[in-house]
């Protein structure tokens, strides 16, 4: 169901710090974004997951505005305020892409750049393909993704890899029986294989797990799937590498050294596309913009200002 009832989406003559409910899926559904900072460059923020929200990229709102930079957080549909319909044909890529046209028609948005993260590279990526030539889409910045879910997955085998024998044993034998809900699955993966690629901060930012604490797991396990190793869920087989080419607007991709995401499939993504550029944060993990922030900042800034 809907969290949100009645016709109006925001309320009127009042100052919602930059807070508007978007309608989605032809209205059915409500989607929560924020502005923050006001100026010429105009960024929306999309979140990684699938089924996580825009809190774990908190750090942004302490680099982008003072640099006069107008950036837009959005939760995806299912995902932190926004609204979590119990309808699972809703968690799919090509309705998330269309969701993104509706954010960017919902917030007036007519000469901007797309910031995706993880899974929200996957959506950058898309979307520059189907809607480049609209002309409202300045650059897009891919965040710590590869272009396929098979070069993904090659990179995080290596990472598993890099367990002790006996957590990678224990990993694998809890993965073959499908016992997904076993606590010692999570916290090694959390304790031992997390901490050094997805967020290498001690401890981890708030805003971060908090995002881990609020996930739609749902969603989540139906693109996904339950493993970081396999991908079972609906975005199996995904690939882009044959069409990056087609890209025409400038793109960044940043990477980082101890990411699960192969820094050189980024540098390879970077020379497939016409007006590609790659930056690679070499102290920085999955969450480089936490970890890696001075390097990780200063290229996106660079490249923010430069279009």
């Amino acid at each position: 169901m809907s969290a949100h009832t009645g016709e109006k989406l925001n309320p009127d003559g009042i100052r919602t710090a930059g807070i508007q409910m978007l309608p989605v899926v032809g209205g059915k559904y409500k989607v929560w974004t924020k502005r923050m900072g006001q100026g010429e460059v105009k960024v929306l923020l999309l979140h990684g997951g699938p089924g996580f929200n825009h809190d774990y990229m908190e750090a942004f709102e302490s680099f982008l505005p003072e640099a006069g930079i107008e950036m837009y957080y959005y939760d995806q549909l299912g995902c932190g305020n926004s609204d979590r319909p119990d309808d699972a044909s809703l968690w799919n890529l090509e309705r998330y892409l269309e969701e993104v046209e509706e954010v960017r028609s919902g917030l007036g948005l007519t000469d901007f750049v797309i910031l995706g993260h993880s899974w929200g590279g996957i959506l950058a990526i898309e979307y520059a393909l189907k809607y480049q030539h609209d002309r409202h889409l300045k650059a897009i910045i891919i965040s710590n993704m590869v272009a396929g879910i098979e070069s993904f997955l090659v990179t995080a085998n290596k990472w598993k890899r890099t367990l002790p024998d006996d957590l990678f044993k224990k990993v694998d034998e809890i993965e073959s029986k499908g016992d997904w809900e076993n606590p010692e699955y999570e916290r090694i993966m959390m304790e031992e294989l997390y901490t050094k690629m997805i967020c290498r901060c001690k401890p981890w930012p708030e805003p971060c797990t908090r995002s881990f604490r609020i996930a739609n797991m749902g969603i989540y396990i139906q693109m996904q799937g339950h493993s970081e190793f396999v991908v079972t869920g609906n975005l199996k087989g995904w690939d882009s590498w044959d069409r990056l080419h087609k890209i025409e607007v400038p793109a960044l991709c940043l990477a980082a050294k101890n990411d699960e995401m192969d820094p050189e499939d980024c540098k390879k993504m970077a020379e497939l596309m016409p007006k590609g550029k790659v930056a690679v944060c070499p102290e920085g993990s999955h969450f480089a913009f936490w970890d890696d922030q001075e390097i990780y900042f200063k290229h996106l800034l660079s490249f923010l200002k430069s279009y």
